[in-house]
Formats: structure tokens, sequence, C-alpha cells
């Protein structure tokens, strides 16, 4: 299953900023096993955004749970889970096998 996450700040962004090392090192962990796609704050600097895959809701939310954000309880998690039916041929065969490939 795919995951859209969005990432509130809900601490001032003085906080945040402080523990932007950590959080980075755990965006990194997870990019490398394959569990996140990309990543990245979003335009208006309020939070971010993450395009994850996991196998279950529970897994993903274990996840959620080791970031230093999360830990230090500086940001809320929206999450989305979705099916992709459509993608385009550059993204990962591997992150949505089941979707019809749009050339």
């Amino acid at each position: 299953m795919l995951y859209l996450v969005t990432l509130r700040y809900i601490r001032p962004v003085e906080e945040v900023h402080a523990h932007l090392d950590t959080h980075r090192d755990w965006l990194v962990e997870h990019t490398r096993a394959g569990r996140i796609l990309v990543a990245g704050p979003l335009e208006d600097r309020t939070g971010g955004l993450v395009l994850a895959r996991s196998e279950n809701r529970e897994t993903l939310d274990q996840m959620l749970a080791q970031d230093s954000f999360a830990q230090r309880r500086l940001v809320e998690h929206a999450v989305l889970g979705f099916g992709a039916a459509l993608r385009a041929g550059v993204f990962p065969a591997d992150w949505a096998p089941e979707a019809k490939v749009v050339a």
C-alpha cells in the first residue's frame, strides 16, 4: 500500500529546526530501505510531505513513531493510504505493480 503522509509543525519552527538532522537521518534510513520514495518540506514551510510504502497502516505508524519529530511531539501526521491505479513509466514499477503504465 502507498501512503501520502503530511507532517504539520505544531511547535515553533526553532524547535523543529533543532531536530532537523535526526529527522533527516530517519528519512535517509527509510529511503535507503525502500520505504520512502520521496520526501521534503511543504512550500509554505509549515511542515513536510512523505510518499511511503508499507505492508499495512500499523507498520507505517510504527515507522512514523521512530521519527525524532514525532518522538518530540513537534508534528502532527495526516495519513492517506491509496492503491495506485495509474503510474507514469518513470515511476518505480515495484512501488505500484498493479498500476497501469501511462506512456
